[in-house]
C-alpha cells in the first residue's frame, strides 16, 4: 500500500521531542526486557532443553542425558539444540532486520511497524502454552518468530533515539532506556521467582517444567500489555524520504537497502566500529543467553538459584547503566565500553573456575555482570547513533541489530560446537574469550571523532 504525503509537508520541520515521548520510549524497553530477562535469560534454555532431552528419549529430572535429536534429519545433541537454534535465528535475521530498517525510514507509520513486530513476538511466546511433552521442534519454530520478531521491532524502536536528543544527550536517553528495561525485567522475574518459590514440589520435575512454561507465557501477556503505552505516546518522525512519498514503501524500501549497501562503503569507518560490536557484543549476548544453561547442566545450580541470580543482575544492572552513563559524560563513550570490555573478559575468566554446586560464588559473578552489562550495550547504541547518515536510522540499526540482544551467532555455535565435540561446557565457555578480546582492540582502532564527523554529524563534546 502506498504512503503519500502533500509535497509541501515534506521540508516541515521535524516534531521536537517531548519528556512524554521520551518516557513511552523508554517503556518499550521496560515490556520487552520481560522477554530477554523470563525467557532467554533464564527459562527457555533449561526448558527447551528438557523438552529436547524427553524427545531424545531421556528421563525427566536425569542428572545427565547424551540422547540426540533429528530436527529436518539432522543429528544433533540434545543439548547442543538450543544454541544452534540461536544461531540459526541470527542467520534468518540477517535478511530480516535490514529490510525492516529500510521500510521503517520510508514510512511515516514507524509506531505501527513496531506494534507489528511486537505483538507478533508476544504472540509467539504465549504459544509456548502449547509446548508440551517432547513437542520440541514446536518450540523451536516459535522461538524462531519471538526471536526475529523481537529484533525487529528493537530495530524500529531503536531508529526513534537520534529523534529524542542532540548528540550529547544521546548516551543519558540511552542509558536510561536500557535501566528501565533492567528494572521491568528484573520486576516479571521476581515475581516468577515468586511463583516457583510457592508452586514447586521437590521430586517433582513435571511441576518445575510447567512452572518454567507458564513464567514464560507471562513474559509474552506482560510484553504485549506494556507496549500499548509506547504506542500511545511515541510520535512519528517521517523522514524526508518517508514525507515525499510516491510509491510502495515494501518494495521503495527494498530498493533502498539496495542502495544502502552499495554506497555503505564511502563509511569505512561506521563499518569499522559495526565490526568491532558486532564480535564484543557476540560474547556479551552469547553469556546472557547461555548463562541459565551454563548454571543447570555444568554447575548443578537449582532453578531458584539461577532465578535469584539473575534478577540480582537485573536489578544491579540498572544502577550499572546509570553509573556508565555517568561515567561516560566525563571521559566519553567510547573510553568507558572499552573499559567495560576489560571487564568482561575478567568475567569468563572467574565464571570458568566457578566451582560446581556453589551457589554463592555464582551470584557474586552475576552482580559483577549486572554492573558492567547494561552500560556497555546502553553507550554502544548512543555511539552507533552518532555514526549514522540522517534518515537512514532504521536501516542501520537494522544491520546493528542483527548482533544486538539474543540474536548473536558464532558465539552460541563455537560454544555449541564445543560442546559436541567435548561435552565440557566449561571448554566451551573459554572460547567466549576470543570475542571480547578481539573486540576490544577492533573498538580501540576506531577514529570515533574522525568517524562521526565522516557520517556528517556533530560529536559530543566528551568522546
Amino acid at each position: 500500500m502506498a504512503e503519500t504525503v502533500a509535497p509541501d509537508l515534506a521540508d516541515a520541520p521535524r516534531p521536537a521531542s517531548t519528556p512524554r515521548e521520551r518516557r513511552g520510549w523508554y517503556l518499550y524497553d521496560w515490556a520487552n526486557s520481560a522477554f530477554q530477562t523470563t525467557v532467554i535469560t533464564v527459562f527457555l534454555g533449561p526448558f527447551l532443553t528438557t523438552v529436547t532431552e524427553l524427545a531424545a528419549g531421556c528421563e525427566l529430572g536425569a542428572d545427565s542425558c547424551d540422547g540426540v535429536v533429528h530436527p529436518l534429519g539432522i543429528r544433533v545433541a540434545a543439548g547442543s539444540y538450543y544454541p544452534y537454534l540461536i544461531s540459526l535465528s541470527v542467520f534468518l535475521t540477517v535478511f530480516v532486520l535490514p529490510v525492516v530498517g529500510a521500510v521503517a525510514d520510508r514510512s511515516v507509520h514507524k509506531k505501527r511497524l513496531l506494534a507489528a513486530a511486537a505483538f507478533a513476538g508476544a504472540g509467539a511466546t504465549i504459544a509456548f502454552a502449547f509446548v508440551t511433552g517432547e513437542r520440541y521442534l514446536l518450540g523451536g519454530a516459535l522461538f524462531l518468530v519471538a526471536n526475529i520478531s523481537f529484533g525487529a521491532a528493537v530495530v524500529v524502536y531503536n531508529s526513534f533515539l537520534p529523534q529524542l536528543g542532540g548528540p550529547d544527550e544521546r548516551d543519558a536517553i540511552s542509558s536510561r532506556g536500557w535501566a528501565i528495561g533492567y528494572l521491568g525485567g528484573g520486576l516479571l522475574l521476581a515475581l516468577n521467582l515468586v511463583a516457583v518459590s510457592m508452586l514447586s514440589e521437590d521430586g517433582n520435575p513435571q511441576r518445575t517444567l510447567d512452572l518454567a512454561r507458564w513464567s514464560i507465557v507471562s513474559a509474552g501477556v506482560w510484553w504485549a500489555a506494556f507496549t500499548l503505552l509506547p504506542l500511545r505516546w511515541l510520535r512519528e518522525h517521517p523522514t524526508a524520504e518517508a514525507l515525499r512519498g510516491g510509491g510502495n514503501v515494501l518494495t521503495d524500501g527494498f530498493r533502498q537497502l539496495g542502495r544502502t549497501l552499495r554506497e555503505i562503503k564511502a563509511y569505512p569507518l561506521t563499518l569499522f566500529f559495526l565490526l568491532a560490536f558486532l564480535v564484543y557484543n557476540d560474547g556479551i549476548q552469547t553469556v546472557i543467553t547461555l548463562a541459565s544453561q551454563y548454571g543447570t547442566e555444568e554447575l548443578r545450580l537449582e532453578q531458584g538459584t539461577l532465578i535469584v541470580t539473575i534478577l540480582l543482575v537485573q536489578f544491579l544492572a540498572f544502577g550499572g547503566a546509570l553509573a556508565l552513563g555517568a561515567l561516560a559524560r566525563r571521559i566519553g563513550a567510547w573510553k568507558t565500553v572499552l573499559l567495560s570490555l576489560v571487564l568482561w573478559t575478567g568475567v569468563i575468566i572467574a565464571a570458568f573456575r566457578l566451582p560446581a554446586e556453589a551457589p554463592v560464588p555464582f551470584m557474586i559473578l552475576g552482580g559483577c555482570i549486572g554492573l558492567v552489562l547494561g552500560g556497555s550495550q546502553a553507550l554502544s547504541r548512543s555511539l552507533f547513533s552518532q555514526l549514522i547518515p540522517a534518515g537512514k536510522e532504521g536501516e542501520y540499526y537494522g544491520f546493528y541489530e542483527i548482533s544486538d540482544k539474543g540474536t548473536s551467532w558464532l558465539g552460541p555455535l563455537a560454544f555449541g560446537l564445543v560442546f559436541q565435540l567435548t561435552s565440557s561446557y566449561r571448554v566451551g565457555l573459554v572460547s567466549l574469550l576470543i570475542f571480547f578480546v578481539l573486540g576490544f582492540a577492533l573498538l580501540a582502532a576506531v577514529p570515533i571523532r574522525r568517524a562521526i564527523l565522516a557520517a556528517g554529524n556533530t560529536p559530543p563534546r566528551v568522546l
